[in-house]
């Protein structure tokens, strides 16, 4: 089991949408506006680091609105 903390950048007046749909992909646990550099962190389980790469640029990364992520992983 591997855990990720995806790290978002958004279209300006996006963020809050993007939260909510990111929190409804499955494997992702959490997901919360923030302000600063980024917009929204999440929290994602996943099997493995390949279900991890599939979640992230498959699901997470074809939300429209975001225009950049940064994964950290353990």
């Amino acid at each position: 089991m591997v855990r990720a903390w995806i790290i978002m950048q958004t279209e300006a007046g996006m963020a809050a949408g993007v939260a909510r749909q990111v929190a409804e992909i499955p494997g992702v646990t959490r997901a919360d506006q923030v302000l600063g550099y980024y917009d929204v962190i999440a929290c994602a389980d996943a099997a493995n680091a390949a279900e991890l790469t599939e979640l992230v640029t498959g699901s997470i990364q074809a939300v429209p609105g975001i225009t950049r992520t940064l994964t950290c992983w353990r």
